[in-house]
């Protein structure tokens, strides 16, 4: 699993005109090249008398599935454009289908690539994109005489507080970054005097908004 990558916010679309032509570009996280297909498949349904519906996907750790389709319009001028930018933003589990609706002004195969590229970009721009960390999730139980400054110090520092369970002891849940883990509890144990017990829970991905 990687330690931490960018993906897409949540479905959303975005329309910009150009020389009288309607671009609009739908977004959409998705896990398996079946979902990206599915989404596409949608969206050539939703807009079946469009003129072209141009896709791009990118799923995979390392981008392992990749695919472009022009959809009609000249080879090379609307699905890599789209594709392109996924890469330029380094984007992972990501498609994108921009819907075109001829104005009747040609505009040309270089106009063309600037359309898309620009479409997916305002897209993106619009319905945001987020980074994911690979965090672990530690639990860590002290005494409820602990609670009030393990709490403080944990709300002012870059660790998030997942959950506070009132049990026997006090059990704090709380997300750590894998390469972050040692430090952590040594930090626990220092801020205890060493009466602290703490435990691996599950490995997940947490997310936040992500500004260039």
């Amino acid at each position: 699993m990687l330690p931490r990558y960018l993906t897409v916010k949540e479905y959303g679309e975005h329309e910009i005109n150009i020389q009288k032509s309607r671009f609009i570009a739908q977004l959409k996280r998705v896990e398996s090249e079946q979902d990206a297909q599915d989404f596409i498949q949608g969206i050539k349904k939703k807009h079946w008398n469009a003129t072209h519906n141009c896709s791009a996907y990118l799923i995979g750790e390392h981008d392992q599935i990749q695919k472009a389709n022009d959809d009609g319009e000249p080879s090379g001028t609307a699905g890599v454009p789209i594709l392109e930018v996924l890469k330029k933003r380094q984007l992972k589990d990501t498609v994108v289908v921009v819907t075109r609706y001829f104005g009747g002004i040609k505009l040309g195969a270089g106009g063309l690539i600037r359309a898309y590229g620009k479409a997916t970009s305002e897209g993106l721009d619009a319905v945001g994109v987020v980074e994911r960390r690979l965090v672990q999730i530690m639990q860590v139980k002290i005494d409820y005489t602990w609670l009030g400054k393990i709490e403080r110090e944990l709300r002012s520092s870059e660790h998030k507080i997942k959950d506070i369970l009132y049990l026997d002891n006090v059990q704090i849940d709380v997300y750590v970054e894998e390469d972050k883990v040692q430090i952590f509890m040594d930090w626990m144990v220092e801020l205890t005097n060493g009466q602290c017990t703490m435990g691996k829970g599950e490995t997940v991905y947490l997310e936040q908004d992500f500004i260039r």
